[in-house]
C-alpha cells in the first residue's frame, strides 16, 4: 500500500522541494466537498506510481504559510513539483486520468505486463 505523506509549513521543503522524485501535492481542507472527491484519486495515483512519484497532502487551513507562498486561491488545487522545473497545478476535482495527462505522468507509469 502506497503512503500519502502529510506536509506542514515546517516539513514541506524537505518532503517536496528537496525531493529527488516528482511530487504531486493535494492542497485541501476538511470542509471542502470537492476535496473529499479528490482524496480517492490521490490514493489511486499514489498506488499506481508508488516508488516513482510521491503524493503529499497539505491542509491549507492548518498551513497558511504554504497557501500564501504558492498563491492557493481555490481548493482543491493539485500541484506537480518536478525536480528542476517550475511547479504546475490544476484547480478543482480531476480524475486520475486527467491528472496523469495534465502532469505528463504516464511516462513514469510502471510497464504493463
Amino acid at each position: 500500500m502506497a503512503t500519502i505523506k502529510v506536509a506542514t509549513d515546517e516539513t514541506f521543503e524537505e518532503l517536496v522541494l528537496h525531493n529527488d522524485k516528482p511530487v504531486v501535492v493535494d492542497f485541501w481542507a476538511a470542509w471542502c466537498g470537492p476535496c473529499r472527491l479528490v482524496a480517492p484519486e490521490m490514493e489511486k495515483l499514489a498506488e499506481k506510481y508508488d516508488g516513482r512519484v510521491d503524493v503529499v497532502k497539505v491542509d491549507v487551513d492548518a498551513n497558511p504559510g504554504l497557501s500564501r507562498e504558492f498563491n492557493i486561491m481555490s481548493i482543491p488545487t493539485i500541484a506537480y513539483f518536478q525536480p528542476g522545473a517550475q511547479p504546475r497545478g490544476v484547480v478543482g476535482f480531476k480524475p486520475l486520468e486527467a491528472l496523469e495527462q495534465a502532469f505528463g505522468l504516464t511516462e513514469l507509469a510502471p510497464a504493463q505486463g
